[in-house]
């Protein structure tokens, strides 16, 4: 009966995984080795800000649960010794930015970026990225300049027109 009990419960953390992954558009496996307390309090603290989730969980779950969800086996050369995984849910780049500029400590081994596993290389590139709001911002300022170029333009154009042109009496 007891067995029973277990297995019902692994399932029920497989599910409850395989949902975060699922959800999350990054998924960061790092070493948590040799953080001391202070700076795995201050590390949850900035994650929860960004909307990045701090979790410690056995290897074994996270691995089922991505072979449930279709993400690629790589993963699993990710997933030896003690891990710790940081659910990306807003933005993608959070997770790999705050762990690379937060904690010099931890190793970060892999991960899993929008459904694509990505090794530790390719997330310290990614955590050099501009935030989202950021390249958003360079969007639209890219958007608006030849927009507000135009209108100075068109005034120079009506100041010169209006001052060429003979005063109605």
């Amino acid at each position: 009966m007891a067995n029973a009990k277990i297995i019902e419960m692994k399932a029920q953390q497989v599910a409850e995984v395989k949902e975060k992954i699922a959800k999350a558009q990054s998924v960061v496996v790092f070493d948590y080795r040799g953080l001391t307390v202070e700076e795995v309090t201050a590390l949850r603290n900035d994650m929860r800000k960004a909307g990045v989730e701090y979790v410690v969980l056995k290897n074994s779950i996270v691995e089922r649960a991505a072979r449930e969800d279709g993400i690629d086996e790589k993963l699993h050369d990710f997933l030896k010794g003690p891990s710790a995984f940081a659910f990306g849910y807003d933005d993608a780049v959070a997770p790999a930015k705050i762990l690379k500029e937060a904690i010099k400590k931890c190793e970060i081994k892999g991960g899993i970026v929008e459904g694509a596993v990505t090794g530790a290389k390719d997330l310290d590139a990614i955590a050099d990225l501009p935030s989202r709001d950021v390249l958003i911002a360079r969007l639209l300022g890219s958007m608006m300049s030849p927009i507000s170029g135009l209108a100075i333009v068109l005034d120079q154009i009506a100041k010169q027109k209006g001052e060429g042109a003979p005063a109605a009496e």
